[in-house]
């Protein structure tokens, strides 16, 4: 039996509406352009039934199951569907030994369609390996996690990766047209009609999710059809959609995507995305300690010593949250994120350090100048530590020329202060020190020679 032809075989009440307009072909197929137009490589694979392994990476509601069907659809290998969140390996091994059998005595290939392959672990991944490597089977792999996190690096390698996008508004709106004008698959039999902003709203609620998109029609006109007048308002539309939850893995792509804008927002000085990104993160339950370390962190890295208030903010607003919790406490954290966002810029720190640890590495550990140091006890004081030290407070300014690292890089200066803020008010003294520093090593030292042991 044709995979999409189920709904004429099976009482079409029980088959959700999403699933009864499922592409039945490429042509039928909307959005995913860049991968399925007539001249694109994968395209061409799938009519000629040359179909590689391959992974198909994109948001909930793209296509990625659909795409599945339609290599069944177009190729002659043998077909087998599974999802990583119901199947054990056991099972797919049982699976894989058939399919190694059946390219080996009757020369045919067998598609292995894993849905969520994500859930497997790296050691389950494994199993594949072989076959793939063999060509006993041709993996088709379906996620909406980066596969760089999740799949195993051998797997990987052997696999095409192609990129599925969400839906724009444009296709969602099409969609939901074809489902009310199309008979028997769609919902043309009720001849309802449907308001201009509620499709609007329906497409934009969906977040590109075209099987949402399509519940959400189904229900609004289950509701509709029971009213004299057979539309969808807008009102329905919004009771139908309710709001979809936000995707988001702590643990996956979207995680780094959404904490790497907001750091870049702060970082250009723009409150109104600083703001946003924030509340993306909070809204689908990221940790707000986390949100706070990385605020604490944006403090000293992107703004530092251009206006030192930034940390004790950042150490206020950790504190506030503490004292007040959820939800209230979100206030502290979009405080601290617009202040950073409006404060002056300063990176001398992050880059300074950097300075540090390459001269660490060029120079190793350079000892400590026998002035600087500590002397506790007779030996050390004998071995001339701490002899010949200029305590700063006793002369004028409280500071005097004197040298604090070892000989080899007196003249690096790690930190380089910028022009911006409290930092820039500051960058002509400590220009103005340093010169007198560098004038003071010509002049001959004239601190005493360490006593020796015998002495």
């Amino acid at each position: 039996m044709d995979l999409f032809d189920h709904a004429h075989h099976r009482d079409r009440k029980g088959i959700p509406l999403a699933d009864r307009m499922r592409p039945r072909s490429l042509e039928e197929v909307v959005g995913q352009e860049h991968i399925l137009g007539a001249n694109k490589i994968l395209r061409q694979a799938i009519e000629r039934d040359k179909i590689p392994s391959l992974l198909l990476w994109g948001p909930p509601g793209s296509g990625k199951t659909t795409l599945a069907m339609l290599v069944a659809k177009y190729t002659g290998a043998d077909f087998r569907s599974y999802s990583a969140v119901t199947s054990g390996i056991k099972e797919l091994k049982e699976v894989l030994r058939g399919a190694q059998d059946l390219f080996k005595y009757h020369n045919r290939k067998t598609i292995l369609f894993i849905d969520e392959i994500h859930r497997f672990n790296k050691a389950q991944q494994d199993a594949f390996l072989p076959y793939v490597e063999r060509g006993d089977i041709v993996l088709v792999g379906a996620t909406t996690e980066n596969p760089s996190f999740e799949v195993n690096a051998a797997l990987l390698s052997r696999c095409q990766v192609y990129v599925l996008y969400a839906l724009n508004q444009e296709q969602l709106v099409g969609l939901l047209k074809n489902a009310l004008g199309t008979p028997e698959r769609g919902l043309d039999e009720l001849q309802l009609t449907i308001h201009k902003a509620a499709l609007e709203h329906m497409a934009t609620k969906a977040h590109g999710d075209a099987r949402s998109v399509l519940n959400g029609l189904e229900l609004a006109a289950g509701m509709a059809k029971e009213n004299k007048n057979k539309t969808i308002t807008l009102a329905l539309a919004e009771e139908a959609m309710q709001q979809k939850a936000l995707r988001y893995d702590k643990d996956g792509e979207e995680h780094y995507n959404l904490i790497s804008a907001l750091h870049k927002s702060v970082r250009g000085s723009d409150p109104d995305a600083a703001a946003y990104w924030l509340g993306r993160m909070l809204e689908a339950g990221e940790n707000p300690r986390y949100l706070l370390r990385r605020l604490a962190r944006m403090a000293s890295e992107d703004i530092g010593l251009a206006d030192p208030n930034a940390l004790r903010m950042a150490v206020t607003a950790q504190q506030a949250f503490d004292f007040i919790g959820l939800p209230e406490g979100k206030l502290a954290l979009l405080e601290l994120a617009v202040y950073l966002s409006l404060a002056p810029k300063s990176n001398a720190l992050e880059t300074g350090y950097f300075k540090v640890q390459e001269a660490i590495r060029e120079y190793g550990e350079l000892d400590v100048p026998t002035y600087l140091r500590n002397a506790p006890t007779k030996l050390m004081k004998n071995l001339g530590y701490g002899k010949g030290y200029r305590y700063a407070h006793d002369y004028a300014g409280n500071w005097i020329e004197e040298d604090y690292l070892p000989e080899k890089i007196r003249a690096r200066h790690f930190y380089q202060p910028t022009e911006h803020g409290w930092e820039g008010r500051r960058a002509t003294e400590i220009e103005e020190r340093r010169s007198k520093r560098e004038a003071a090593r010509k002049k001959p030292d004239l601190r005493p020679e360490p006593e020796s042991l015998a002495e």
